[in-house]
């Protein structure tokens, strides 16, 4: 069967530095992929370049059997490739729903079914109650909540989460982590980058590891975080096994 996402060969390059260097990697329909390494691994350029938001130097990107190859962000999350960010930028003057109803689709601006679906999408990660508030007076772990809620209303197959509970006490974290193994459930397929192993170590089917723009490690997160290699990249070559295992578990 092929996978829902496919990138083959994806580069990026900034002048001289190679910021992604010919990336590869296949995500299985109603997996959840993550994606970790050290601060400057190219991470982040990999979902902006994947996304459409900076343009590739090279490779393909497949997504639901389609090439989105160089496509515009607009077209991939229409075609259900849709993502989060790490720092959220939510309408601030516009309230929680209408920050919602926002988020373009196809048709007139406002209908009575995208309303339904605000309201429901609202409901499901229990934000309804300040669905009146501005923006601007959620916390930082409500606009992340609001963050995913306007990518819910595309209902996208596939959603790329950068960093989703960064910066979110603890009971926020499990709210969202609840949201997201729900959906999965359902059948929605994530790639999620993330620095807290806990939520990578419970919520990932495998993990791929990137250093210096490069795939260097894949498979479940005991097998990865075994590996000489990726051991190395996180702490260097003097790193032991044990001192690696706490910092990355």
């Amino acid at each position: 069967m092929a996978p829902l996402l496919d990138v083959d060969g994806l580069t990026k390059r900034f002048g001289a530095l190679v910021a992604n260097d010919g990336v590869s990697l296949s995500v299985a329909d109603g997996e959840v992929r993550g994606i970790i390494g050290p601060n400057g691994s190219g991470k982040s350029t990999f979902f902006n370049t994947l996304t459409g938001f900076y343009r590739s130097d090279g490779g393909t990107v497949t997504f639901d059997g389609t090439d989105i190859s160089g496509w515009k962000p607009y077209r991939i999350a229409q075609q259900g490739l849709a993502r989060t960010f790490q720092i959220v930028s939510p309408f601030e003057d516009l309230t929680v729903r209408e920050n919602l109803l926002a988020v373009h689709t196809p048709g007139l601006r406002v209908t009575k079914e995208k309303g339904k679906r605000a309201d429901e999408v609202l409901e499901f990660l229990e934000i309804d109650h300040i669905a009146d508030n501005e923006a601007s007076e959620m916390s930082g772990g409500q606009q992340k909540l609001l963050e995913l809620a306007r990518v819910l209303m595309l209902d996208p197959k596939c959603i790329l989460l950068d960093e989703p509970t960064a910066g979110v006490n603890p009971a926020l974290q499990d709210r969202i982590l609840d949201r997201l193994e729900e959906m999965n459930e359902r059948g929605t397929t994530f790639v999620i980058v993330e620095h807290d192993m806990s939520l990578i170590q419970r919520f990932a089917d495998s993990v791929t590891v990137f250093d210096q723009g490069q795939v260097i490690a894949e498979g479940d997160f005991d097998e990865v975080t075994r590996e000489t290699r990726v051991r190395e990249a996180y702490l260097g070559t003097d790193a032991d096994a044990e001192t690696t295992e706490d910092l990355l578990t």
